[in-house]
């Protein structure tokens, strides 16, 4: 590895204990312009050491990308869990609920088992097997294109279906959360789904672990003022937690 400047190898220990460094940050603790800053970024970047983002750096690369279903569901299992777990206190007998893909809300289907009566409006062919084992559970599936990475349901037809329901709330597994993007997703067209089925439900719940905290995904959903509950892990920072909350978020951390 190349030997790096002092100053770099400040900034390098600045992002190790923070996760995050901001540009004017920078200049401010090392009394140097953010020209300089900005090209110690590209510099440390173009090592692999640092990712750069708007404003600064990150240590973790901050677009996510698509990953097949069955990859999703050995990542951070117990997270998603306990996430799952606790969004069942969200859900109240003769709700009406959409359930939209995930491997999250495969683990929230599991645990409605003996939970009803409830009607569930569902994208994901998983969840809709997996409750189809409780017969107090009325589960209307939206039909159309398949997605066989994420075995769910998009597009025109499902989208035209579900414009006919209207839904207590939206439980939703998403691959981004960024306060200025908003939640986002790895797909355009289960990005464009998610937005009308937002539209189709009083509330919002989102169900995503920490490692999906600063990170865009492709397809924008929405704005963050629009979301009304994030359920997480013990992973999301003090800071993060105060920033979401200030957008009129309620975080449930686990």
């Amino acid at each position: 590895m190349e030997k790096l400047l002092p100053r770099q190898d400040e900034i390098l220990k600045e992002l190790e204990e923070k996760g995050n460094v901001l540009v004017q940050d920078l200049c401010e603790k090392l009394n140097v312009s953010s020209v300089t800053i900005r090209k110690d970024l590209n510099y440390l970047e173009g090592l692999g050491l640092l990712f750069r983002n708007h404003g600064g750096a990150s240590k973790q690369v901050r677009y996510a990308y698509e990953k097949n279903v069955v990859e999703k569901e050995s990542i951070n299992v117990e997270a998603k869990q306990a996430i799952a777990k606790a969004a069942l206190s969200l859900i109240q007998e003769n709700d009406s609920i959409i359930l939209a893909s995930g491997t999250t809300m495969h683990y929230l289907a599991r645990m409605l088992v003996n939970f009803g009566p409830l009607t569930v409006l569902t994208s994901s062919l998983r969840v809709a097997i997996e409750l189809c084992n409780n017969p107090h559970i009325n589960i209307i599936q939206l039909g159309g294109e398949v997605r066989k990475s994420s075995t769910s349901i998009v597009g025109s037809i499902s989208e035209g279906i579900l414009k006919q329901f209207s839904c207590n709330k939206l439980f939703l597994g998403v691959d981004g959360i960024d306060p200025e993007f908003g939640i986002s997703t790895s797909n355009a067209a289960e990005a464009h789904l998610n937005q009308i089925m937002m539209e189709c439900a009083d509330q919002t719940v989102i169900l995503a672990d920490s490692s999906k905290l600063n990170k865009k995904g492709f397809g924008k959903i929405a704005a963050l003022d629009q979301v009304d509950y994030l359920i997480t892990d013990s992973g999301i920072s003090a800071e993060g937690r105060a920033e979401l909350e200030e957008m009129g978020v309620s975080v449930l951390a686990q």
